[in-house]
């Protein structure tokens, strides 16, 4: 029996079972079966087996990545060719790019990479029509940009998001807040810090049976789903920021246009008549989180045209040094900061100082 068979089979059955608390401890037990099959899909098993598949994957450039995805023939390729000025085939029939095409643009001193993906079609998590490869690249992206039909975006939306869940993606939200710690011994250790509506501790234990788990200590610092739990043990979901994009607006009426503009995650644009792109840049430096940080070489003013970027989180001084080059931090004495992260300018601080968007720094060696 094949695990596209096996996983139709489980499927089947949590449609047929009610939800209620008695089947709970089922379902939970099928969602980890289902999750387990995926992963085999993802990864398969054996040794080296066939080759992989002609050059897909792109050499990551610039300070971040950015991926389009989306069905064929909505506009991506366009898109990309007008946002970025690199030519990607485009033409009036469906899957014209047939490979990774990237373009790199420059937006508030920041390199942006994307990329146009080739068409999801449905079951794409399921390996059909280089779905695989496409949602492989993916998961590499720092933000995905879906890109949609605005006449038939509800349908298009649920289906990519199925496909990229199914492939461990998850789009705008954060990891649960569960605290996961295997144990060579003791027992399954459960506890919880606030009440949990659908995860008890026989549910939890089934579930973590059902990974060969029996030793760990599991705490619950949220309302939990059996997803969240299995996506913690799993571990290797991704989390992305994600913007949807409405192309062909020049198809529709004002009022419509005014309805879409109230959906979160979302922006309308004209990829054909260029209609909107700043509103789509001012949103995806706004995902993305990118901290810029200015240079100053000493006696000699700030130099504001080319930032050093960094990613949101990872903006401390020795960050910043490792980016540069990773024997600077050795030779780090101090550092003089201007700007939003010190309470006086210049101040004086060391390698752990965490720097905030567009402060200058002058690195002092010893």
């Amino acid at each position: 029996m094949s695990i596209l068979a096996k996983i139709a089979e489980i499927e089947n059955e949590m449609a047929r079972t009610q939800k209620n608390k008695a089947t709970a401890h089922h379902l939970g037990l099928l969602k980890a079966r289902l999750a387990k099959l995926r992963r085999e899909l993802i990864t398969p098993k054996g040794g080296s087996g066939g080759g992989t598949g002609e050059g897909f994957d792109v050499a990551k450039t610039g300070d971040a990545r950015v991926g389009f995805v989306g069905f064929p023939s909505v506009g991506k390729s366009t898109l990309l060719s007008n946002l970025a000025g690199v030519y990607s085939e485009v033409a009036a029939y469906e899957f014209t790019t047939l490979t990774t095409v990237p373009g790199v643009i420059r937006y508030k001193g920041a390199k942006i990479q994307l990329l146009d993906l080739p068409g999801i079609i449905e079951g794409a998590k399921d390996g059909k029509g280089r779905g695989r490869q496409v949602i492989a690249v993916a998961r590499t992206c720092n933000l995905i940009l879906i890109v949609l039909d605005v006449l038939k975006p509800l349908v298009h939306k649920k289906l990519i998001e199925h496909e990229l869940e199914g492939f461990g993606i998850r789009l705008n939200k954060q990891p649960p807040n569960i605290g996961y710690k295997k144990k060579d011994k003791g027992g399954i250790n459960f506890t919880t810090t606030c009440p949990q509506t659908e995860l008890d501790s026989e549910t939890v234990k089934s579930i973590l049976a059902e990974y060969k788990i029996h030793n760990a200590d599991i705490t619950l610092r949220a309302d939990c789903t059996a997803d969240d739990l299995i996506d913690v043990v799993e571990g290797n979901r991704v989390y992305i920021p994600c913007i949807y994009v409405l192309n062909k607006i020049d198809q529709i009426s004002i009022e419509e246009l005014d309805v879409i503009y109230k959906v979160p995650h979302c922006v309308p644009i004209s990829a054909h008549h260029r209609w909107n792109f700043d509103d789509l840049l001012e949103k995806m430096w706004d995902y993305l989180k990118l901290v810029r940080i200015y240079t100053k070489p000493k006696g000699q003013l700030p130099d504001y045209t080319s930032p050093v970027v960094l990613p949101d989180g990872r903006t401390s001084v020795e960050d910043f040094c490792l980016k540069i080059h990773k024997n600077l931090i050795k030779e780090l004495k101090y550092a003089l900061v201007w700007g939003a992260s010190v309470k006086h300018n210049p101040q004086k601080v060391g390698k752990d100082h965490v720097m905030e968007d567009e402060d200058v720094i002058q690195l002092v060696k010893k």
